[in-house]
């Protein structure tokens, strides 16, 4: 589904990401790890086309199915966000609109897309169930919502738009433990009964564990190392991926 081939992107003379060869194909989970700073979200921002709006200046190719989307026009890449390509941020209410309601927000984002005025109840309401909130909170602002609820409220607009690739900025970070394993099952179910194609950021190799079929490890926006995600956990090959596994807390493990 994405294929990044000599992707860099660079803020002035300061390069801020590098990546020589990614790949996500349908219905795989792609880690991607690595320290804060190390160039994972702006690989993301990237692929949809924001990292240019930020000001950086990115060369190198990322194709979605075929299609290249370095410089794509951004009215041609408004279409693809969203609707092929979904993006699902660490903190789900900052990243919704304060004075709408979850309803508008809703129904505005799939009108946008192309859904029929007389589908969108339906969508709604099936993909509602699918992440287990109850219709009614779509009547409350983002600000009246749990952050479990609100990502949650994310995930099912992504199951509504029916993406084909999903980005899944620190998902988990801002949410305790309990919300953090029901957003898990949530990205998987979304792999297992969609086949979406994930790319999955995060610097928490716990979390990653449970849920990537491969890992890339990207250190200084360098990527370091790849693989599947067993091997590159139970023997990572580079000092820096060794560090990192090592610092994964382990129950019954003196710290």
């Amino acid at each position: 589904m994405i294929a990044i081939r000599d992707l860099e992107v660079r803020f002035g003379g300061r390069r801020v990401a590098s990546v020589a060869e990614l790949d996500v194909a349908r219905g795989e989970i792609v880690g991607l790890v690595g320290e804060s700073g190390s160039g994972k979200s702006m690989t993301a921002l990237a692929i949809l086309g924001l990292a240019q709006i930020a000001g950086a200046r990115v060369t190198g190719s990322v194709q979605l199915e075929g299609m290249e989307l370095v410089g794509l026009s951004e009215r041609r890449l408004r279409a693809v966000r969203g609707r092929r390509i979904a993006m699902i941020m660490q903190s789900p209410r900052a990243s919704l609109n304060p004075t709408l309601r979850l309803r508008t927000t809703f129904e505005r984002t799939l009108r946008l897309h192309g859904v029929p005025k007389r589908e969108i109840a339906e969508r709604a309401a099936a993909a509602l169930r699918e992440v287990l909130l109850d219709p009614p909170l779509l009547n409350r602002y983002p600000h009246e919502v749990s952050g479990g609820q609100a990502q949650r409220f994310v995930i099912a607009l992504v199951l509504a738009l029916r993406a084909d690739v999903v980005i899944a900025d620190e998902p988990t970070s801002a949410l305790d433990v309990t919300v953090q394993a029901e957003v898990v099952d949530l990205l998987r179910r979304l792999r297992d009964d969609h086949g979406a194609a994930q790319l999955f950021i995060s610097h928490d190799l716990a979390v990653i564990g449970q849920l990537a079929d491969r890992i890339v490890v990207m250190r200084g926006g360098e990527v370091v190392e790849s693989g599947p995600a067993h091997a590159v956990l139970a023997a990572p090959s580079v000092p820096y991926t060794q560090e990192l596994v090592a610092a994964v807390p382990r129950i019954g493990v003196p710290a």
